[in-house]
């Protein structure tokens, strides 16, 4: 989601189960999960059971609350993949952040489950989740099914939805389309990703633009092919580095035929990254900028946006601000900050409060 090292963080290189009705049919569309898997999906479940029936509360012994939360944590409704989860005030989270392979030394990651609760209570709308990366800590199609089964139905336990996103490297477009149809695909308690958005900003295993813009739009068709009506999220570099900063990063970019594809873009103004002299290192200036030279070059002035800034740990609140007020005046349909770790208590403050009563409160579903 960066193309640049993050706080010190490992640079987030490019990095499906089906459950029908109750936990011992968990599946996957190519036959029944591996017994392995099955047992940490399992003990996901368990967990997201017992934090449950905290949140059920009420008397009665522990076993009976325990009792009701299974039931309590099935979904029976059919998702729906439109525009709404990206809608309002959003949050990241990578797989450096959540998955337990992608720590150093054992060390514990800094986005547990229970995180999901302080995003709630921060205002969070919708969280974005790296779901799948195309790297052997990630060989079996999703990051960390047992975490994600976890993030997923805790989220929705808080009214929030859930995007699953994916970084392609588009040197072998079948095996970007699994990991994609892989996140599309995942479920556990009947909960699925209502969303599945394309992080489209890797360049280096295909350095011939032609080739890639090429390959991008092979696979952009495809999943649309495999997604039917649901809408796709197109995660992109922001026109203002393409076209002003630098030019030879990713030439000739395809948005006119990347254009039927996606239903809602994602541009990635990171302003943390430009220089001071830039004029561009201003949260207002560089999002609104990118996100009007986007919809010119999809020649769509209505084209939906959902902006997102960052670095959290270096985004000011003056500029926090500013990037709220861009999303407004663009008309954008949402918001957020890359990432969730690295915002501090007062960049989640000023995010919660601009989305709920402040400069993006017009944003607010």
């Amino acid at each position: 989601m960066t193309g640049a090292p993050v706080a010190g963080r490992p640079l987030p290189l490019p990095g499906r189960a089906v459950h029908h009705g109750a936990i011992n049919r968990l599946r996957t569309e190519g036959g029944t999960v591996a017994r392995p898997l099955v047992v940490a999906v399992l003990a996901a479940l368990v967990a997201a059971v017992l934090a449950a029936a905290a949140m059920l509360g009420g008397g009665g012994t522990p076993g009976a609350a325990l009792g009701r939360a299974p039931a309590a944590l099935v979904n029976e409704e059919p998702v729906v993949r439109d525009l709404d989860p990206y809608r309002g005030h959003g949050a990241w989270v990578d797989a450096f952040d959540f998955a337990p392979a992608y720590q150093s030394g054992g060390a514990t990651p800094a986005f547990v489950p229970a995180s999901v609760d302080a995003m709630a209570e921060a205002g969070v709308r919708t969280v974005f989740v790296q779901a799948t990366r195309n790297d052997s800590r990630s060989p079996a199609g999703l990051v960390d099914r047992a975490r994600l089964a976890q993030i997923l139905v805790r989220a929705h336990r808080n009214d929030m939805r859930v995007v699953g996103w994916y970084l392609p490297t588009f040197a072998d477009v079948g095996a970007d389309l699994a990991r994609l149809e892989a996140i599309a695909g995942f479920e556990v308690l009947g909960h699925r990703f209502d969303g599945v958005a394309v992080d489209i900003e890797f360049t280096e295993d295909v350095p011939d633009h032609a080739v890639r813009n090429r390959q991008l739009v092979e696979l952009s068709r495809r999943f649309r092919a495999s997604s039917g009506t649901d809408a796709i999220g197109a995660i992109v570099l922001p026109p203002v580095q393409l076209e002003v900063v630098n030019r030879d990063l990713w030439p000739d970019f395809p948005y006119d035929r990347l254009a039927e594809y996606y239903d809602v873009w994602l541009p990635m103004s990171y302003w943390t990254f430009r220089r001071e002299d830039s004029g561009y290192n201003d949260g207002y200036a560089y999002n609104e900028e990118s996100t009007r030279r986007l919809r010119v070059n999809l020649d769509d002035p209505e084209v939906a946006v959902h902006g997102i800034g960052g670095i959290g740990d270096v985004a000011e609140t003056d500029d926090l601000e500013g990037f709220l007020r861009s999303l407004v005046d663009t008309g954008s349909i949402g918001g957020s900050i890359y990432d969730w770790t690295t915002l501090t208590e007062q960049g989640r403050d000023v995010l919660g409060s601009g989305f709920e009563t402040g400069a993006g409160a017009p944003l607010t579903p």
